[in-house]
């Protein structure tokens, strides 16, 4: 009888998803990475009426993969999540290795234009948000950050007098500068005001200090409780960290900002389906259209290859490439 993913055969076995999260987690992978392969693997074993994927092999895997493009019709990216996530079980976990899987039906990659807002749009947008998500937005569309980069951001990694900011983990765990717009120090600078009373607060009531990287947490043990790892924008609320259980304060949720930006679309009238990300890609559109060289911007967005901030030029200055129309001649 075949053995369940979720049944040790002995009672000091973790159960395979267990020990997926634990082989994860000595990788230092992020969260969100965990809890993507985990989805993954447990699809791909009720995909197969819940075989052990001990039992599996290539022609299973490629099954599921094809299965998500044919009849799902999943999106490329989604495909290879996927991928990833089964080739992390076999190799890091159970420890064997798959031959090359040339009969997976590939989700077709499609290549598609950003959306981006022209400057006027983005005024539009950022004059109906206030408060603290309209300083997160302004954030974001002044310094080209992620979502998540903006949302992770640690007192400590804003200077203001060199007017700079420090980005951590970035995508692929690669740390970078970017710029602090000007308009923003004063209004950051009465934020970290309020954010200190609340940080003072929690120092107040003893409670346990910010979530911290890994190797950090265990080498600077008092640097969870100080103000330079404080989040810049905490929640107003205490929560349970999902991997140590810990109840204590995390950043703001990052749907407070997207929810904020969706509502503020659609107060403007923009027809576009502008995101939180939109703000990025209108951030590396605008320094384009500025003059600022392609480099510049590659650095200041993070990209690993230029090819990758090439798609912004698509959609510079005019529609098609910025040629004039015979009819408008």
């Amino acid at each position: 009888m075949a053995p369940q993913f979720d049944k040790a055969s002995t009672p000091e076995k973790p159960r395979l998803l267990d020990e997926v999260r634990n082989r994860i987690r000595s990788n230092h992978y992020s969260l969100r990475t965990e809890q993507a392969y985990a989805h993954w693997i447990k699809r791909y074993i009720y995909f197969h009426d819940k075989r052990h994927p001990v039992e599996m092999g290539a022609a299973e895997v490629e099954a599921f993969l094809t299965s998500l493009a044919v009849e799902r019709q999943v999106a490329a990216a989604t495909q290879k999540q996927a991928l990833a996530a089964l080739l992390f079980l076999y190799r890091e976990v159970l420890e064997l290795d798959l031959p090359w899987l040339d009969g997976i039906t590939r989700a077709k990659q499609r290549v598609r234009v950003p959306v981006v807002l022209t400057q006027t749009e983005v005024k539009r947008l950022l004059d109906l948000m206030e408060g603290t998500p309209g300083l997160m937005a302004r954030l974001l569309y002044g310094s080209g950050m992620r979502l998540m980069e903006g949302v992770r951001l640690r007192v400590k990694d804003i200077d203001f007098e060199r007017h700079e900011i420090t980005v951590h983990e970035g995508k692929g765990g690669k740390d970078r500068r970017t710029m602090l717009p000007t308009s923003l120090v004063e209004p950051l600078q009465a934020h970290l005001v309020r954010v200190r009373a609340l940080f003072d607060g929690d120092r107040a009531q003893d409670l346990p200090g910010v979530q911290m990287p890994d190797a950090l947490a265990r080498k600077y043990p008092d640097a969870a409780s100080s103000w330079g790892w404080f989040w810049v924008f905490p929640s107003v609320s205490l929560s349970v960290d999902p991997r140590s259980d810990i109840r204590r304060r995390h950043h703001a949720h990052e749907q407070v900002l997207q929810r904020a930006i969706k509502r503020a679309v659609q107060a403007a009238g923009i027809a576009k389906p502008a995101t939180t990300h939109t703000l990025r890609h209108s951030f590396a559109t605008h320094l384009l259209e500025g003059g600022y060289d392609i480099r510049t911007v590659q650095e200041l967005l993070g990209h690993a290859d230029v090819s990758t901030t090439m798609i912004y030029t698509h959609v510079l200055n005019k529609g098609g490439r910025g040629v004039v129309s015979p009819l408008d001649r």
